[in-house]
């Protein structure tokens, strides 16, 4: 968050921190293939240990342009670049590593803790991001970011391998990242599930450009404010992911629902008329959004044969994190051209009729159909082949 918040500060301008969001993921899309193909290939604790060095070197150099007062905006778009370069090996490498270490009957509960864990440094990251920020400025918190990046590095280097679940390594051969390609679009289902994961990332996960546009502009609470936000949400979150590791299960439609679910609560969100309002709709918000990132994760693992996982989660993970850099871009015009609450009901509204076109998809070859329960809610999607009601 602090280069989002930098960048703001520099430039004055929510379309300037969608570029910088734009030019983190766009790498995603162009090398994540690769990337995966790497995870397959490689040992993936060495490509977590490679990435997080890169990590904490990009953090230093941050950290001196801004401490010696040199920083400019060229400098922290151009870092977004690399970082999205180091993140196409990260994040598949990262994913297909927690497989691994728990095997595949275990992952669904390893991808839960994850996200707990995850949303736990989420909570306390952006939290304590905010409180330096606001006390020490941005360069101490680029210090900070680079010192968690080596810890990682620690951790990782500390496995035992002989625990581990090592996948068969993939050799080089020609096509591989076709390959890849084909066995996704061979598959109906998932295919669907990674599209719509892209279009939830386009169309609503673009917390940097929304939440600094919301303490800058309309709720006026500055660096210790898009914190608080970043924190809210990361609660939220950690809720979500709570509730979906007792109740969710590997099925299309809870993708499907959860997608939904967020497309709704983040429109809503934008119309919140007091700042209390807004705190808690963040909240709501942020475990619609893990509720949506676990039952999607967990169903492309799951689904995905482990000879290819990696290059499957390389199209997933670049698509959800690739869609940002699209999405920074269209919700920082919006925000822009409409205002920071109309320009967020638009592409809460975009993200609904997208989860309906995916659902329509899914019901047309076969993996949803819409039926009358006996419920609490009186309409669901389920599975084509489930049961008929009685």
């Amino acid at each position: 968050m602090s280069t989002d918040w930098l960048v703001l500060e520099l430039t004055g301008s929510s379309a300037a921190v969608g570029v910088l969001v734009a030019l983190q993921f766009l790498p995603m899309l162009v090398v994540g293939p690769f990337g995966g193909l790497l995870a397959d290939r490689y040992d993936k604790r060495r490509l977590v240990e490679v990435a997080q060095v890169a990590n904490a070197v990009l953090a230093a150099v941050l950290a001196v342009l801004t401490l010696t007062g040199v920083v400019a905006v060229w400098h922290l778009y151009v870092v977004a670049v690399l970082l999205g370069v180091v993140a196409s090996v990260d994040q598949p490498s990262r994913q297909v590593l927690v497989s691994e270490i728990v095997g595949d009957q275990g992952l669904q509960k390893a991808v839960s803790t994850m996200n707990a864990i995850g949303q736990a440094g989420g909570l306390l990251g952006p939290a304590a991001a905010g409180f330096v920020i606001a006390h020490w400025g941005e360069g101490w918190a680029f210090t900070v970011n680079g010192v968690v990046a080596l810890c990682v590095v620690a951790i990782v280097a500390s496995m035992r391998t002989r625990e581990l679940h090592p996948a068969p390594r993939v050799p080089r051969a020609r096509g591989q990242v076709r390959e890849g390609i084909r066995y996704v679009l061979d598959r109906p289902r998932l295919a669907w599930v990674i599209a719509l994961a892209g279009l939830m990332g386009a169309l609503g996960m673009n917390g940097p450009v929304v939440l600094t546009a919301f303490a800058q502009d309309v709720w006026h609470t500055g660096a210790a404010g898009f914190g608080l936000y970043n924190a809210v949400s990361a609660a939220g979150a950690f809720v979500g992911v709570v509730l979906g590791g007792r109740f969710l299960r590997l099925r299309t439609r809870n993708v499907v629902v959860a997608s939904g679910l967020f497309a709704v609560t983040e429109a809503l969100a934008a119309l919140s008329p007091t700042h209390a309002v807004f705190l808690v709709m963040l909240a709501v918000v942020g475990g619609a959004t893990l509720l949506f990132l676990m039952a999607a994760n967990t169903l492309v693992q799951l689904t995905a044969d482990q000879p290819v996982r990696g290059r499957v989660l390389a199209l997933y993970s670049p698509l959800l994190l690739g869609g940002h850099a699209l999405g920074g871009l269209l919700q920082g015009w919006l925000t822009e051209w409409l205002g920071v609450r109309a320009g967020l009901v638009v592409t809460g509204a975009l993200a609904l009729v997208a989860t309906a076109f995916v659902a329509t998809a899914l019901a047309q070859v076969g993996h949803l159909r819409p039926a009358l329960r006996r419920h609490p809610w009186p309409f669901a999607i389920v599975p084509r082949d489930a049961p008929e009601p009685s």
